[in-house]
């Protein structure tokens, strides 16, 4: 088969089969189940209810989505340095460090944390969220005021595409020719408008709605089409530089005539749908498609990536380029294996919430029913007005006894409660989000012991910590798609404010293949265990630096300070260098130098002395040092048990408050009667503060 490049035409209708190709799998595999996810999420369920009847909804989607996004993002943002760019070798370590600085200044720059939480709400509620970093140029216009200017010189100018003539003269003035002959010559002044173009780095959530891919990929990169679908004005597009009689043509989908457009409706909850059309035609919606696929536009037998923009509904072609990479990075929760789209929160607990909302119901019709019973009378022997009128006190007239008569209906709400309470175990079996883990049971707050209250946690927390392993690694992708783009389009450099001041960048510096590692803390037990081993190395790191001096080989200022860097940053705290100043080498050498002098006088000092006394002095800084040792130790002794005391006592005053509650409500409930329960707290909390002023006036 002869390979020759395709026409326009040709590339049209290729790209036209794709693009219909992934917005058909989605809306009719994906956007069905998207839209009732959403419906759940806004508290809406496929269950009907009776004229009469209770019509409460149980939230469970809501409060799970609620309870596990902030988890996320704390343990995603609670480090300096999430994502952290490794150098290949030692001489690359201060360029990795800029880079991963940079390229985090400009994530904060762009507003990174509402691009992360929307994401993350996508992947919770939409099976995914997707991100889109992309390089924006921005053209800015200045004037120019020109004068005396030839017609060589006028022609020139305005042959620049950038350049637009706002005001033009010309006036004839006599001037001297090649021969000095006095000729008449045009003259011509001009003001102009230049565009001067600049860019930045833009990141931004795509709407779930908006983005598709073909029915057979797996991965962003094995896809044959990905496809981004979203509405703009027609003058965004004329200003883009596309023809204006060809972009007013265009037009956009109406809302309900498709399944995504459908769910970006239920997603808004209003339809968005704004067409000026007879006013101002340059302010109509026009449907925009941005579509990444490997074809061979040359006829060289090699599909590569180009990126094509075609407008309207039927994809009209505007226009294509190649392209380096998707500009895209995938997050989600749960991927389903060898699938592009896996499974989202909302998947989990959908029937449930059904579930839980019929159990809600039946509770309070029986509730209702009970405390209004229905009516029976004998016809004929009662004014059915009087037994229609609920006010309270009103009389009824019979003319028999016994005419009316309560029709009595059990109470078996409190029956019922246990099976909500099986379902909220249910929900937190798939969610791994625990009351236990949102410190909201009171069980788990009276165990015997801190560590059984911590592991009780940290077990729950188990399918929270596999979610933030998924998240991660469309954060590794991201910060990937972020430093490229940064390398790639950055000419002149750049400068970043970090800790209070500006300091150069030059990003074409940065090497694009550095490994990235992903730094994510794991919950607040997690990060009190790094603490206290951070804590034990500073501890460790301090004694060799007094007891060997500078020139150990093991521990360096350097180390030291980074040690209380890290401990800052795990607190939450990150910027060290208002606390600690940086260690340069020239202080580090300085160090070194004096130590030396000191170590050289020490000798001279000891070559007048004989052995036995400098064996004496030996062990006198031996049994010194054991000292020091076992002092410390005792320390940490006696700080280990202060806390567990500490501990007890805290532990027992927790119990000795709740069960007063219970004996409040017990109280409350069998004579009617409210305890003070505030003034008895106030009077243990007095006590807790005086054996806390005793304790420490003991110097325990």
């Amino acid at each position: 088969m002869e390979l020759k490049a395709k026409t326009e035409l040709e590339i049209e209708s290729i790209v036209q089969a794709a693009i219909d190709d992934a917005v058909d799998f989605v809306e009719s595999e994906i956007s069905e189940d998207r839209i009732r996810a959403q419906r759940y999420y806004d508290g809406e369920v496929d269950i009907g209810f009776e004229d009469g009847r209770s019509k409460v909804v149980a939230t469970k989607v809501r409060d799970v989505v609620r309870a596990i996004k902030p988890s996320l993002m704390r343990v995603f943002l609670s480090t300096a340095r999430p994502v952290e760019f490794m150098p290949h070798g030692a001489e690359d370590v201060a360029m990795a460090e800029q880079a991963t600085d940079y390229v985090h200044y400009e994530f904060q720059r762009s507003n990174g944390y509402r691009v992360l939480n929307d994401a993350f709400h996508d992947a919770l509620i939409k099976k995914q969220g997707i991100v889109k970093a992309y390089w924006e140029e921005m053209p800015e216009a200045e004037i120019y005021t020109y004068t005396n200017l030839s017609d060589d010189e006028y022609t020139f100018l305005v042959q620049d595409d950038d350049v637009t003539v706002l005001e033009h003269t010309v006036e004839q003035e006599m001037t001297m020719d090649e021969q000095g002959v006095e000729v008449e010559m045009p003259v011509h002044s001009a003001k102009v408008s230049r565009k001067m173009y600049a860019g930045c780095l833009k990141i931004e959530s795509v709407p779930p709605e908006e983005f598709f891919v073909d029915r057979s990929c797996r991965t962003l990169e094995d896809a044959h089409v990905v496809v981004h679908r979203t509405e703009v004005r027609a003058s965004d597009l004329i200003a883009m530089g596309f023809d204006a009689e060809e972009v007013l043509s265009l037009d956009s989908f109406d809302a309900g005539t498709e399944m995504t457009e459908a769910e970006r409706t239920e997603r808004q909850g209003y339809t968005s749908d704004f067409n000026e059309t007879s006013s101002d035609p340059s302010m109509n919606q026009v449907t925009l498609t941005e579509a990444y696929m490997r074809m061979d536009v040359d006829g060289t037998g090699v599909a590569v990536l180009h990126r094509f923009l075609c407008g309207g509904t039927r994809y009209k072609l505007l226009d294509y380029e190649l392209a380096d990479e998707l500009p895209f990075a995938k997050f989600e929760v749960d991927p389903e294996p060898h699938t592009f789209y896996g499974r989202s929160i909302a998947d989990l607990v959908i029937d449930d919430q059904d579930a839980a909302t019929s159990i809600l119901r039946g509770i309070l019709d029986n509730v209702a029913m009970t405390n209004n019973p229905r009516v029976g009378i004998v016809d004929g022997a009662v004014n059915i007005d009087d037994v229609l009128n609920n006010e309270i006190g009103a009389i009824v007239r019979m003319r028999q006894a016994g005419a009316v008569q309560d029709l009595a209906v059990p109470f078996t709400a409190g029956q019922t409660l246990g099976a909500l309470t099986y379902l909220d175990q249910l929900v937190e079996g798939k969610t791994g989000v625990t009351k236990a883990s949102m410190g909201l049971d009171p069980d788990a707050m009276q165990s015997t012991t801190k560590a059984a209250v911590q592991a009780t946690v940290q077990a729950a927390a188990g399918q929270v910590e596999v979610m933030v392993r998924n998240l991660a690694d469309g954060a590794r992708d991201l910060f990937g798609l972020m430093l490229r783009l940064l390398q790639k389009n950055m000419e002149d450099g750049a400068m970043m404010r970090m800790n209070g001041r500006f300091q150069p960048v030059d990003p074409k510096a940065f090497d694009i293949d550095m490994d990235i590692s992903i730094n994510v803390g794991l919950g607040t037990g997690r990060e009190e265990e790094k603490t206290n081993a951070l804590a034990l190395a500073l501890q460790q790191q301090t004694m060799v630096y007094q007891q060997y001096g500078a020139m150990n080989g093991l521990v360096s200022l350097t180390n030291i300070r980074n040690t209380l860097a890290d401990i800052l940053a795990s607190s939450g705290i990150r910027n060290a260098d208002r606390y600690f100043a940086p260690i340069t080498p020239e202080i580090e050498m300085q160090l070194m130098q004096m130590q030396q002098q000191q170590q050289a006088m020490l000798a001279q000092q000891g070559q007048g002395q004989d052995p036995a006394s400098m064996m004496v002095q030996a062990e006198a800084m031996k049994a010194q040092t054991k000292a020091q040792v076992d002092m410390q130790r005792a320390q940490m002794d006696d700080a280990r048990k202060r806390e567990e005391m500490a501990m007890n006592d805290d532990l027992k005053r927790d119990q000795m408050a709740q069960n007063l509650y219970v004996d409040a409500a017990k109280t409350l409930g069998q004579y009617g009667s409210a305890v003070d329960i505030a003034r008895i707290k106030a009077e243990q909390d007095r006590e807790r503060q005086i054996n806390d002023m005793t304790a420490r006036a003991a110097g325990l």
